[in-house]
Formats: structure tokens, sequence, C-alpha cells
């Protein structure tokens, strides 16, 4: 199953290339530094390295395992982004004289200070994105314009970006086979990557088969949506419709999803009682959202109907841990500039940690992006 898109504008046309000039990434951190502690905290800027890659460079230039370098998440590789990390105090002395070594690899130290613990994977709070389209003429960025201000009120859905499934695009044939056992690679950590890409592709469907299932409830009469879900094999009485068709949101909820606080707390199972049409304002609220599953172990699973469209997309031969990943986000300052006379648009605006800038763009332009 393609992608499908929440919004019903025509595919827009412009140019979109990931590289350090015009794809830009800002960590925000998800609590304040002490300025005491053990630890030292290094806010970093780099271009044409992804994360890993950095952090081995650090990990020879400091004499320390690359294992005790501690950081919130991974960053793009084709992009200018600046992260946090975190290291032992010890190696503190040696960072000064490293300077000059650091940038002739494209990484810069923009300040430090300290604090009591290690950063650990997920210690972030969202990311800031700056993106340039080009390309961009004044009846394009019109029509740009109308599909922002609409995402900007009612959010986009959450899917994960190219850059998980590989140049080709399809990792996640091989993480298929590794969940299934069927291959092995030495590599552990390539191992994990690939299986993590699996789930993702897992996500991903569902998630596309929710819009979906949306964009039916929200473009026809109760009678018509009846019959268009029987064709998805997916059977509502007539009263059931109608009362989920006057949900206020684009996006539809099922009795048995897993909601979880927005951005970031307790994951619940969404009940067909009194509560529900509260909970479908809080979603409107922007305080608890949809998640929709990681297949894997140890996690929370989604019940009753909800259930019935994530089954289509678990796999229970997948060993890895399991989780849940929001479904549905929203964009915070949003900001957005035409350039005429170079025929550019720059964006700029915030997302919850894990979530994909590209996937704004593939929003707009109503088609997959493919890596450069």
């Amino acid at each position: 199953m393609q992608k499908i898109y929440a919004q019903n504008h025509a595919p827009i046309d412009f140019y979109f290339s990931q590289n350090p000039r015009d794809f830009m990434v800002r960590e925000i951190p998800l609590y304040s530094f002490s300025a005491t502690g053990e630890h030292l905290i290094m806010n970093v800027r780099k271009k044409g390295l992804n994360t890993l890659e950095m952090i081995k460079i650090f990990s020879n230039i400091l004499g320390c395992k690359a294992s005790e370098i501690g950081y919130a998440g991974l960053k793009d590789k084709a992009a200018t982004t600046t992260q946090y990390l975190s290291i032992n105090k010890i190696f503190a002395k040696n960072i000064e004289k490293s300077l000059p070594l650091l940038e002739e690899n494209r990484i810069k130290i923009l300040s430090t200070t300290y604090h009591n613990n290690k950063i650990r994977i997920g210690h972030l709070k969202a990311n800031h994105f700056f993106i340039r389209l080009k390309k961009v003429l004044p009846q394009t960025f019109e029509k740009i314009k109308s599909v922002l201000q609409n995402i900007g009120e009612e959010g986009l859905p959450n899917y994960f970006g190219y850059q998980r499934f590989g140049k080709d695009g399809n990792n996640y044939l091989e993480g298929k086979q590794i969940a299934r056992q069927k291959i092995r690679l030495r590599n552990k950590r390539i191992n994990n990557f690939l299986v993590s890409s699996y789930q993702s592709f897992l996500f991903n469907q569902w998630l596309s088969l929710r819009v979906k299932i949306a964009k039916i409830f929200n473009g026809f009469s109760p009678a018509e949506i009846l019959q268009a879900l029987k064709l998805e094999g997916i059977h509502l009485t007539l009263e059931k419709i109608k009362t989920i068709k006057d949900q206020p949101h684009f996006f539809k909820l099922f009795e048995g999803d897993v909601m979880s606080h927005y951005p970031y707390g307790k994951a619940f199972i969404l009940e067909d009682n009194n509560r529900l049409s509260q909970d479908c304002e809080r979603f409107i609220e922007r305080s608890i959202a949809p998640t929709g599953l990681l297949a894997g172990q140890k996690t929370i699973l989604a019940s009753a109907k909800a259930r019935q469209f994530e089954e289509m997309f678990d796999d229970s031969c997948v060993n890895a841990k399991g989780s849940r990943r929001f479904g549905w986000v929203w964009l915070e300052e949003l900001d957005y500039r035409h350039i005429k006379e170079n025929a550019w648009l720059e964006l700029e605006f915030v997302l919850p940690k894990g979530s994909y800038a590209t996937a704004l763009i593939e929003e707009l332009a109503h088609k997959e992006i493919k890596v450069d």
C-alpha cells in the first residue's frame, strides 16, 4: 500500500534537495542542564556526517570508547544538524586542543556546560527544522500556503521518512527476513537497524490504511461509507458509522485505539463509553493523539475494532522490543517566507522527537520524496 496523504489538493511541483545548505535540524533538549555534575555537555553542529560517524571522530580524538559518549537521537547526514553530546568530564581536558581537528571534520562545538547524568537515547523534546524548497513560483507558493494553513490547524500523519528505508527504499525486506530468522548479519547494529526498518514499514502501512479510512468518512454519506468500508473488509453498523463521522477531527478514532498524552506521556486504551466524546475533544485540543504499533515484544496492543486494523500489520515473528508511535502530529512554531527573486520557499517549524520533516514535504508534494 502506498502512502495515503491527508490533504485533498492536487500534486504540487517544486524542487527539494536534502543537503547541508537547504536542510537544517536543531535539537531541542528534553530538560535544562544543571551546569554542574560529572558530565560535560557539548552543543555540537555538524555537516555531511551522521551522528554515529561524528561520535566515532570524537571517540578517536578524545581517547574514549564510542559507548561513553551520550546522545539523544540520530541526525541526518545530508544536513546541517545541531545536537547535544555528553562525555565524562575527565575527557574535557582534551576538548580545547581538539577544536581545529574537529573543524577539519566539519564539526563545531557551539557551547558547553555540565550535567549530572549522561544523555540517553530519547532525551530530547523536539526538533526545529529549516527547509528550503526551490522552483517555487508565485502561483505555486499560493497553493502551498493554503495547504500549510490547513496542516497548521489540523496536523498531519506521522509517517516514517524515506531515510528509514535506504537508498532504494527496500531495507525493510531484508529486515523482514531477519525478523523471521531466515538470515542474520554479523554486524549487530546493522541487523537491528534493518529490523527497525521493517517495523517502520509496517507502521506506515497501518497509517496509510487509517488515513484512507478517514478520507472515506470525511468524503461520503453514511450509506456510502457503509458500502466503501465493506470493500475494505471493514464491517460497521450504520449507527456506529454516523457516530464516528460526527467526530470533529479528520483522523477518526475507533474503540480500542491506543491513545497517548501529547507530545509525551502515558498511553491508554480508548473505550466506547461516556468518555469517548470527551477524548475526541482532547484530540482536537492536541492534548492526546492516537498511536500506531511498532511490531515487537512487550508493548501495549490496541483492542476491539482498532485491533482489527492493527493486526493486519503486526508480525509476531519480530523478537525486537515493540513500542508505540504517534500516528498524528502537529507543527509548532510554523513560519514560512517566499523569496520571489530566487523562487525559494523557506520553511521553519518544530516537530516532536522521532517525526520526519520530509513527511511534511511529501504531504505538500503529494508524492514520495527520493534521496538525490
